[in-house]
């Protein structure tokens, strides 16, 4: 059976991540802070989308990526990273000051290609509906329980299916929740550094799992039923793919990276590592890179606002991480929204995936031409990275006064940062 997992992934395989967080006394502020590479197939589009918060009527569905579920009275505001094809999302933040990055693993749980709640799905339901990492926490395991997790992660014929694993950050601490089936385990975070990358790394120190965990392992033989439960050893695969034993090595880089800076980590360092290409951090092999980032600060003092920075465009290591802030007034930043579809949608005709098209957003498009003149183009493409990291610089420099006190813009002019900062960065391509 495990043989039988593990053929439907390819070389090209889109199946890592990385995700990180920073809690005190492992950050130089007292902030938590949170980050995330999402890496998926190369020409895969990200958006960053904002949707208000909201209240529903009694009895309301809500339509997912492929099933409906129930909706719940009140949503809160989002801000998204997510592949423009589907309804969830691979990282995004609250209006509450909640932080989720998901990423695919494979375990002895089957995987199943049955169409239902993607574990980007789970973690937008997440963000929507929990005002803490551990109220989100709960939010993804009761859906878990309710609706599973399944169906193809990829804009693609041929299905590509995986389980999940989640890393959940809020002002005060972070959870790790990984899943396997319908099966959980969660790790709380009260301080340090941590990351995860596509891997079980629970291993004994288990603060919540699924009621029926052990029991379910010791009836498929994986486990005595005496002694040490490790979760990591129990449900990981025995031969692992040949893409997981690459996670593992940037799972190792990674932990040392976040150790050599440990009571010194800020927004910059993490983005730092975001952009270390030589442990494969930031990736580009083979059929995919990654396709979008995200940092976010998370201040302990609920008086200070939360900063999110995204770049919503590929390879960090030549992109701007542009800083966005929950505030009156805060809207859809239009240049990186990807074009619609409707009904005509080939990821919501059946069969799917039957046609590509053009999901381009305006600030991609001006991006990918930039891309290009860096390759190309020595002198001009190094003038424009300079001008990438200059504006880049504004943003951490308004994060800093913003947080400091030291310059605070009225509460209004928050919720234009992240438009203004994109508006500029797509005329720079211009």
């Amino acid at each position: 059976m495990e043989g039988e997992r593990m053929a439907s992934l390819t070389p090209d395989t889109p199946c890592s991540c990385d995700c990180f967080v920073s809690v005190p006394p492992a950050s130089a502020i007292p902030a938590v802070i949170f980050a995330k590479n999402s890496d998926r197939p190369r020409d895969e589009v990200q958006e960053v989308v904002f949707v208000p918060a909201a209240m529903h009527a009694p009895g309301s569905r809500l339509q997912c990526t492929y099933i409906e579920v129930e909706q719940v009275s009140k949503t809160h505001a989002v801000i998204l990273s997510r592949p423009s094809w589907l309804w969830g999302a691979e990282m995004g933040a609250n209006e509450h000051g909640v932080c989720i990055g998901n990423e695919a693993v494979w375990t002895k749980e089957p995987v199943g290609e049955g169409e239902a709640l993607l574990g980007m799905d789970l973690l937008r339901l997440a963000l929507e509906r929990g005002s803490s990492a551990q109220e989100a926490l709960h939010v993804i395991t009761g859906l878990l329980e309710r609706y599973g997790q399944g169906g193809s992660c990829r804009e693609d014929p041929m299905p590509f299916c995986y389980h999940n694993t989640f890393l959940l950050a809020d002002r005060t601490e972070a959870w790790v929740l990984e899943t396997a089936g319908q099966l959980w385990a969660a790790q709380r975070i009260r301080e340090g550094a941590w990351n995860i990358s596509n891997q079980l790394s629970i291993g004994t120190d288990i603060s919540a799992e699924h009621p029926k965990l052990r029991a379910h392992a010791q009836t498929q033989g994986w486990w005595g039923g005496q002694g040490t439960f490790d979760f990591a050893q129990v449900f990981s695969l025995t031969q692992q793919p040949v893409r997981m034993e690459a996670a593992k090595a940037r799972f190792q880089v990674g932990r040392e990276l976040l150790r050599q800076q440990q009571g010194g980590i800020t927004a910059e360092v993490m983005m730092g590592i975001l952009r270390n290409k030589e442990s494969g951090i930031c990736m580009d092999s083979g059929g995919f890179r990654t396709t979008a980032s995200m940092v976010s600060i998370l201040p302990r003092d609920p008086t200070q606002p939360c900063v999110h920075f995204l770049t919503a465009t590929p390879d960090p290591s030549r992109s701007v991480f542009k800083p966005f802030i929950f505030g009156v007034g805060v809207a859809q930043a239009p240049k990186v929204l990807s074009p619609t579809f409707g009904a005509q949608d080939p990821a919501r005709t059946l069969p799917r995936f039957q046609t590509q098209v053009d999901r381009r957003h305006i600030l991609y498009q001006g991006h990918q031409v930039a891309l290009g003149l860096m390759e190309s183009e020595q002198d001009q493409g190094q003038q424009l990275r300079q001008k990438q990291q200059a504006l880049e610089q504004e943003g951490l420099e308004a994060a800093r006064g913003l947080l400091a006190r030291q310059r605070a813009p009225p509460l209004q002019d928050w919720g234009g940062l992240f438009q203004t900062f994109v508006e500029r960065e797509s005329q720079m391509y211009a």
